[in-house]
């Protein structure tokens, strides 16, 4: 009994050490990948229907607009809306953030799920090069203590 639990511990500190690693790589390249595709007519599809309300159609809607760079300087820039449409073509709404943030975080969602099941995929082989690791130590200590008699 205490060798299985022992060895459910360390599984499952391995497992989040690896998801830990994994998520590292995985989230920031996620969360990039939904900024540069939130302009893209399927997100608009996906959270348009989220964020717009009922007998209304989602589009985007890009203009010409401004930003400030870190010294202050007014830089080009282009800003992307979504604004809800109703029957006669008259926008109902206009959201300029949230559709965004709702669709980043839906791939970062995506990320995360991926990075858990590629723990669980690889948590058995790290485990294995950990206890290999810690068993090569344990062999060094034992022909250092045996070497000076």
């Amino acid at each position: 009994m205490k060798s299985a639990t022992t060895g459910t511990i360390s599984g499952c500190i391995i497992w989040f050490i690896v998801f830990g690693v994994i998520s590292m790589c995985i989230i920031p390249v996620a969360s990039l990948v939904g900024g540069l595709s939130s302009a893209s007519s399927f997100a608009v599809k996906t959270v348009g229907p989220m964020v717009c309300p009922d007998n209304t159609t989602p589009e985007i809607y890009s203009y010409s607009t401004t930003s400030i760079d870190d010294f202050g300087n007014s830089t080009p820039a282009t800003a992307y809306e979504i604004h809800c449409l109703d029957a006669s073509g008259e926008n109902v709404k206009t959201d300029p953030v949230a559709y965004a943030f709702i669709w980043i975080g839906i791939i970062a969602a995506i990320g995360l799920i991926l990075a858990a099941i590629l723990a669980f995929i690889f948590a058995a082989p790290a485990g294995v090069l950990v206890a290999r690791l810690f068993n090569q130590i344990k062999n060094r200590n034992q022909v250092i203590n045996i070497e000076p008699k």
